[in-house]
């Protein structure tokens, strides 16, 4: 699903625990912003894949993709054959040479594609053939085991696994069934994330409740439960999660409709989606469309979105300003250096 993308009471107790919890915000080291955008560029770029501090993948608009081996001094950019109408929102990547994308869109718009020697070529290895069916996102475990997600169809969940790196795409059976409207929104590649050899999780909007899915057997079966994120509305409810550890995450959203608004749009569990209780909100209004934690930074996440992008170091309960301009997602590789992207053409390397 695309993503078109008011003040909670005051919560004495949650300040007073976040104060005793958290690393204070006067004395944390902000990161350093390097702008790499791309000059006279009209792409909106919509997901980011960091590999490492040198290596990193970017899909978007125009059928694009990105790639940077050198920390983004430089980017080669190329369109995937046949896919220059198409929209790519997320994108995988296992080395320099070895990524996927994935573009959004009823029927066959929804496609995924494969390349193995750097962009030089692509594979189409999943059309979409039910015209109902819009896939937004999806995550790997590792170079050949991944789940990727559709909006519900007729009430139905739809997700797919493959355990051969993507050339079949089974789907999932037995799912809980989907609450009225339900899907997700392509608003950056993180609206699903696996970790660790079989865990991962989703967070779905635009429907009567906004809801974390969750699996510990690589994608086979999953749990479903409620979240107090802002809902009930084509354009609220989550757009993206991320987790510190199997049992720390955040899930973050809002109501894209109201983007000069803040509402209720960050949640967070303690153990591993079962529960979720609200904490801090981002400094910008609007949804947040995409967030990412920080490796080796304890519970620092940065979240983004078409107005701005901040930053948190006690797992969302604070938040600090880190731009104010468009940025769609953002993603960190294990040394920690990471990329915040959007429109026209827009690449910023964050580094702390």
């Amino acid at each position: 699903m695309t993503h078109p993308h008011r003040a909670a009471p005051s919560r004495a107790g949650a300040l007073a625990l976040s104060m005793l919890l958290s690393v204070p915000l006067a004395t944390a080291q902000s990161p350093t912003l390097t702008d790499q955008s791309l000059p006279n560029s009209r792409v909106l770029f919509i997901a980011v894949a960091p590999v490492s501090g040198q290596v990193a993948w970017l899909a978007g608009t125009r059928g694009t993709w990105a790639r940077t081996t050198d920390g983004g001094s430089t980017w080669q950019t190329g369109v995937v054959p046949g896919a220059d109408s198409l929209q790519f929102r997320d994108v995988h990547a296992i080395d320099a040479s070895t990524a996927w994308v994935l573009s959004i869109g009823n029927g066959e718009d929804s496609r995924i594609y494969h390349t193995s020697n750097g962009g030089t070529s692509w594979t189409e290895q999943f059309r979409n053939t039910d015209p109902k069916a819009f896939y937004d996102c999806f995550a790997f475990w590792d170079a050949r085991r991944a789940v990727v997600m559709s909006d519900a169809v007729d009430g139905r969940m739809i997700i797919r696994r493959t355990e051969d790196g993507g050339r079949s795409w089974d789907l999932v059976e037995g799912l809980p069934p989907a609450v009225a409207g339900e899907g997700y929104f392509a608003a950056s590649g993180t609206c699903v994330i696996a970790m660790g050899q079989n865990q991962a999780w989703f967070g779905s909007g635009a429907g009567a409740e906004a809801r974390v899915g969750r699996t510990a057997d690589g994608g086979r079966t999953w749990t479903v439960v409620t979240t107090p994120i802002v809902h009930g509305t084509p354009a609220s409810g989550i757009s993206t999660v991320a987790f510190f550890n199997e049992r720390h995450g955040l899930a973050l959203g809002g109501e894209g409709a109201k983007m000069d608004e803040f509402s209720d749009n960050v949640a967070e569990t303690t153990d591993g989606g079962a529960t979720w209780q609200l904490v801090g909100r981002p400094t910008f209004s609007g949804s947040v469309y995409g967030s990412a934690v920080v490796p080796g930074r304890a519970r620092t996440i940065v979240g983004v979105g078409p107005k701005g992008a901040s930053w948190s170091a006690d797992a969302g309960r604070t938040w600090q300003a880190l731009d104010t301009r468009n940025f769609w997602s953002v993603g960190f590789a294990p040394d920690g250096t990471g990329w915040m992207v959007g429109t026209m053409g827009r690449i910023v390397r964050v580094r702390w």
